[in-house]
This record gives C-alpha cells, sequence and structure tokens, in this order.
C-alpha cells in the first residue's frame, strides 16, 4: 500500500478504529440513553413473548424458503449484489440491473419481512409500538428483533434469501418507467459490498461486478442529475458514487411502488406528504444564504427555490455547505405519512411518494409491503400513518439530544457514529 493510499484509508471509520471511552463516560451515556428514552417513551427491551415469536420464525430456514420457490418468481440465477455501510448488521435490499438495446431493467429486491411479520403477530403489535428504528450514535433501538435482520430478513451473499421485488422498464432516454412488476421472488445475493468495496470495484476494469456496477452507476448518476434538472432539492451534492447508487435506486423503487398503489391499482397506502413552506419562508431563507460569506445564488436560479439551493450547494464553500443546508431545514415543514398522497413531496418533488424498501425499521414500509402484497387496506390505515409520524418526529428528537449531549462530554457524534465506542478500563 503506498503512503497516499494508506493516508486514504486512515481517513475511513475502519481505518480509524473505534472512539475509546473510560467506564465512568459510558456509565453516563447509559443514563442519559435512559433518561431520554422515558422521556420520549422508546421501548429498548423486547418483550419475551416477541422474542420467542421471532426465534420459532428464524428456524428451519432454509427448508421453508425451499417450500416457497415454487409460489414465487425464482431469480436465484439473476447477478444480484447489496451494497451497505461496513458496520451494517442487515443487509435488506440487493440490486440487478440488465442494460439492453432498447430499455434498461432495474430491480430493486427487499427482503421479505411481512412474510414473517404480519398482523396477526406479535412482532407486527410491538413494530406498531415502536414506529421506526432509532438510530444514535453507536446505538441501536430496533424495530423488529435484530434476529430477524441478522438472519432471514438478511440478503447475504450465497444463500437463498425470500424478497419482495420491485422491477422496474426504463426508458433508456427519459428514465421513465415503461413497465413496473412487484411480486414476491426467492434470490441469491452474489455479494456483499460496502461502500468502499464498491467504489474501489468501479475503478478497477477486471474487479468482480465491476460491469454491474458501472452500469447501475451510469444509471444512478443520470437519474440523480435528472432529479435535480426537475427541481428535486438535493442538499448533499458531495456524495460519492456507492451511496449515489443506493439513494437513486431506493427512490426509483419506492416512486415505482407508490404508482403502482394510486394509479394502478387506486388503492390507500402509506403516502409520504412534504408540505411546501410558504413564499415568504422560501424568500427569508434564499436571503440568509446569499448573506452568508462566499456564497452567490446564481440568477437564472431564483425562480425556483430548490433549484436555486442545488446551484448554490454546488458551488459554495464547503465551510458555508451546514449553513446552507440549516437555512432550508428551519423553513422546512414537517413530513408526515398520510392515506392520500395529495400535496405531493415538496423537497423530492415528486407529486406521490411513499416508502417501500426499509419495512425491517420503518412502520411505513412494513404496512406498504402488507398493502402490496394483500390489495388489502389496514381498517385503522389513518391511525397508522399518524402513529409512523408521531413515533419518527420523536426519534428524530431523541437523535437530537443525544447528539448534543455527547458534545458536552467531549465526544463528536459523527465520530461515534462512524467509528463506534469502546470502553477502555481505567
Amino acid at each position: 500500500m503506498t503512503d497516499e493510499s494508506a493516508q486514504a484509508e486512515a481517513g475511513t471509520a475502519e481505518g480509524q478504529g473505534p472512539v475509546e471511552i473510560d467506564e465512568e463516560l459510558a456509565r453516563h451515556l447509559e443514563n442519559k440513553r435512559e433518561e431520554l428514552f422515558e422521556k420520549f417513551d422508546i421501548r429498548d427491551a423486547f418483550p419475551p413473548e416477541v422474542l420467542e415469536e421471532a426465534e420459532q420464525r428464524t428456524t428451519d430456514v432454509q427448508e421453508e424458503i425451499q417450500s416457497e420457490v415454487d409460489e414465487r418468481r425464482d431469480l436465484r440465477e439473476k447477478t444480484a449484489f447489496t451494497v451497505d455501510p461496513i458496520d451494517a448488521q442487515d443487509f435488506d435490499d440487493a440490486l440487478s440491473i440488465d442494460v439492453r438495446d432498447d430499455e434498461i431493467v432495474l430491480w430493486v429486491h427487499i427482503a421479505d419481512v411481512t412474510h414473517y411479520v404480519n398482523p396477526e403477530t406479535a412482532m407486527w403489535s410491538e413494530a406498531v409500538e415502536r414506529g421506526n428504528t432509532v438510530y444514535l450514535p453507536a446505538y441501536t433501538v430496533h424495530m423488529l428483533p435484530p434476529i430477524l435482520a441478522e438472519t432471514v430478513c438478511s440478503l447475504v451473499p450465497e444463500e437463498d434469501r425470500l424478497a419482495h421485488t420491485v422491477e422496474m422498464h426504463l426508458d433508456p432516454e427519459t428514465l421513465s418507467y415503461e413497465t413496473i412488476e412487484i411480486y414476491k421472488s426467492v434470490i441469491r445475493s452474489d455479494e456483499r459490498l460496502t461502500y468502499t468495496q464498491a467504489e474501489n470495484r468501479l475503478d478497477d476494469p477486471d474487479a468482480p461486478l465491476h460491469d454491474e456496477l458501472s452500469a447501475v452507476w451510469e444509471l444512478a448518476d443520470s437519474m440523480h442529475e435528472q432529479r435535480k434538472e426537475d427541481g428535486s432539492l438535493v442538499l448533499n451534492p458531495k456524495r460519492d458514487r456507492a451511496h449515489t447508487i443506493i439513494e437513486e435506486c431506493m427512490l426509483k423503487a419506492n416512486k415505482a411502488v407508490t404508482h403502482e398503489l394510486m394509479w394502478d391499482r387506486g388503492v390507500e397506502a402509506m403516502y409520504r406528504v412534504h408540505p411546501q413552506p410558504a413564499p415568504e419562508e422560501w424568500d427569508e431563507a434564499l436571503q440568509e444564504i446569499q448573506e452568508l460569506d462566499g456564497v452567490s445564488i446564481p440568477g437564472s436560479a431564483w425562480d425556483d427555490p430548490r433549484k436555486a439551493v442545488n446551484a448554490t450547494l454546488e458551488q459554495a464553500p464547503a465551510r458555508q455547505l451546514d449553513k446552507i443546508q440549516w437555512a432550508v431545514m428551519k423553513v422546512m415543514p414537517r413530513a408526515k405519512y398520510m392515506n392520500d398522497p395529495f400535496g405531493g413531496h415538496h423537497a423530492l418533488n415528486f407529486e406521490i411518494y411513499g416508502h417501500f424498501t426499509s419495512p425491517i425499521r420503518r412502520l411505513s414500509d412494513l404496512i406498504n409491503h402488507w398493502i402490496v402484497y394483500t390489495n388489502d387496506v389496514p381498517e385503522d390505515l389513518v391511525a397508522l400513518c399518524d402513529r409512523a409520524s408521531e413515533r419518527q418526529q420523536k426519534a428524530e428528537k431523541c437523535e437530537r439530544e443525544y447528539k448534543q449531549f455527547l458534545e458536552e462530554v467531549g465526544l463528536d457524534p459523527a465520530a461515534v457514529n462512524n467509528r463506534g465506542i469502546e470502553v477502555v478500563e481505567e
């Protein structure tokens, strides 16, 4: 390894190792978490009956999967791969791609959580109580028992897994949907890649999966640029290729599913609705951005505030990015879950949008998987939407307060989040 590459490696989370703290500080962090969990009504431990049910549903895994093969689309011969952070505990989404003469076919495979968790189970009831997984730096409170994510709902390499696949046939010029199919499948992932590994494979023409990664990167990059051109707000313009691949492919799949539910089936679902700020609020945000040192909003972009922010972020000094993002976030109304997509998603500039790609960690996705599969809507859908919105808001507040506490005790929340914590004996 050259000095330059060694330094690059040292800049990654895996290169630096965990953040070390002493036992006293570890106790302080634990006490703070317990205080916040009580304040925001966050359940850390699972009831025994939920854990027992999860344990039962994760036994005889391969035997159960084999019994499902005849009832599903068998995609085990199709090349598929996952891309996740290095410390990911589960791999719940995988990608496949085929670039043809007249179309691009993108498959997004999502772990079939509802095969194991349905309205008749204790795990479902617990998921409704929790609403979502809560991610604190170096500490996670799961929506569903981790054993699910670590076994049957993890698309690990070289093992058959049950999935819910979104198959999208895209026009190579416009990237619009020509056809959308959503179906239960059996897949077999070829490889689990970290973001760093995916980046390296893209640079190495001889590496395994290089062609597939290159094809999906080219598609993701085009979808990203198209979103920006259409007026989708992009607050993080410096994302690497691997993150862009996952973000854009998941957005495309989420949009496809809610398009199918709304226009083709005409059913209610858990849609993600994001209202737009009032014009005067946008003016206030743009004025604040314009006054930052070294920042100038291009004159041609003022007509659409989202495009103005995008263009400004592309050119602004790195030291001002956080301030620009904060100026926007202050005026943005809170997104919420609703059973009707009326109003659309302002930040993404999507007429209809909802969540489907993370049923292991979001109640909305779990519910939408069930609606897609059964073509039936839970009677208490409005209450479930309100519940998911409320729990997400409390999770965000808990995360914010915990990060503030980390800073107060001299820890960098980003470093803790990226590298984890190791307790060192005094």
